[in-house]
């Protein structure tokens, strides 16, 4: 057990919950990258967070809780509960996450979260979205490149 990596995770969930990107973003080393079902794959600190101001705000009400957090000299694990208003749809979410991190001279330097894309699309978009399409791999691209073009949006800004 790696008590300061531990402390590290649970200072970026607790910002994460505070939606204090400062903090969330000293978490990070500079080359960092994140994945998750929707995000494929975004690197560098800038970018990824710039994905998590996205993602905070279509999101309306973010509660965040986690548990289960372990790590050691290279890894880290934790389990996230994140509810909120999916805001383009005002539809009540309730995400199970699984987050795997990876650390490089004391901070985050990869970052994967992993959920059911069929569950959270069901939530967050609605039966019959995710009934019909939820399940196909042109739903999760439409999705994802909806998002990447969102993020590629804001990052320009």
């Amino acid at each position: 057990m790696n008590d300061r990596h531990v402390a590290l995770i649970n200072d970026f969930f607790d910002a994460l919950g505070r939606a204090d990107f400062a903090a969330m973003e000293r978490c990070y080393h500079p080359d960092v990258s994140f994945s998750d079902p929707i995000f494929q794959e975004v690197e560098g600190r800038d970018r990824v967070m710039a994905m998590w101001r996205l993602q905070l705000g279509v999101r309306e009400g973010l509660r965040s809780e986690y548990r289960d957090v372990t790590a050691d000299d290279f890894t880290g694990t934790a389990h996230r509960t994140s509810r909120y208003t999916f805001s383009s749809t005002g539809r009540e979410v309730a995400n199970e996450v699984d987050a795997l991190f990876r650390f490089d001279g004391g901070l985050i330097i990869r970052h994967r979260d992993d959920f059911d894309f069929k569950r959270w699309s069901r939530r967050a978009l609605g039966r019959p979205h995710s009934a019909l399409f939820g399940w196909t791999p042109m739903w999760r691209k439409t999705i994802r490149d909806g998002a990447a073009r969102q993020l590629d949006n804001l990052h320009k800004a």
